[in-house]
């Protein structure tokens, strides 16, 4: 199989990296090559954050090149119009309908970017898919911090992965301590799956 690029992108505190680690560890379940990189903004909470998963038979490098990406994940609207270059010409762009006002914009030293709806859909056309992750999270699973594994099902739909070693990975992910937030986990992956399976 060719090697596939996958591009999460988001503001800290998300769960993005909790998002691409799930994504390499199922790749690595399946039996596949995996490299990873991060790239933290400034703040922990706010700043941008990039991570990128790349698999397959055998992977050199983890960096992905501009117009590379099969697959960005944006956990927010603004952040998947900012990093729009690195999604190949072929490649589908999984974005959460969530937009956080950066503090560039709510502190006055810069203006809001107006319709940022038709912008992505101008940006990406049919390559977009926009998931409500938020309100997925918030009114189906009960749990508003499990927006990150309603993206993650999201983009497994689009993954050469058995659901069962996604299960895996997360097991893996969730253990000790955190084995008590499994089954909400677990339910709101299932969840992302399915809103973009239909």
């Amino acid at each position: 199989m060719k090697t596939v690029n996958v591009s999460l992108v988001g503001v800290g505190g998300q769960g993005i990296i909790l998002t691409a680690d799930l994504l390499a560890k199922t790749a690595a379940i399946a039996g596949l090559d995996v490299k990873k990189s991060e790239i933290h903004g400034m703040a922990q909470r706010g700043g941008s954050v990039t991570s990128q998963v790349r698999f397959g038979e055998s992977v050199a490098s983890p960096i992905i090149q501009e117009g590379t990406a099969d697959i960005l994940i944006s956990f927010d609207k603004l952040e998947a119009v900012r990093n729009a270059g690195v999604l190949a010409k072929d490649g589908v762009a999984i974005v959460n309908d969530l937009y956080l006002t950066p503090v560039t914009v709510s502190s006055g030293q810069q203006q809001d970017v107006a319709d940022l709806g038709g912008l992505l859909k101008k940006t990406f056309a049919k390559r977009l898919v926009l998931v409500d992750a938020m309100k997925i999270a918030r009114e189906e699973v009960g749990n508003e911090r499990t927006m990150n594994m309603v993206i993650a099902g999201a983009l497994s739909a689009r993954c050469p992965f058995k659901e069962a070693d996604w299960m895996k990975a997360l097991e893996s992910l969730l253990s000790g301590p955190k084995a008590k937030l499994l089954d909400i986990n677990k339910k709101a992956f299932a969840l992302g799956r399915a809103a973009v399976s239909v």
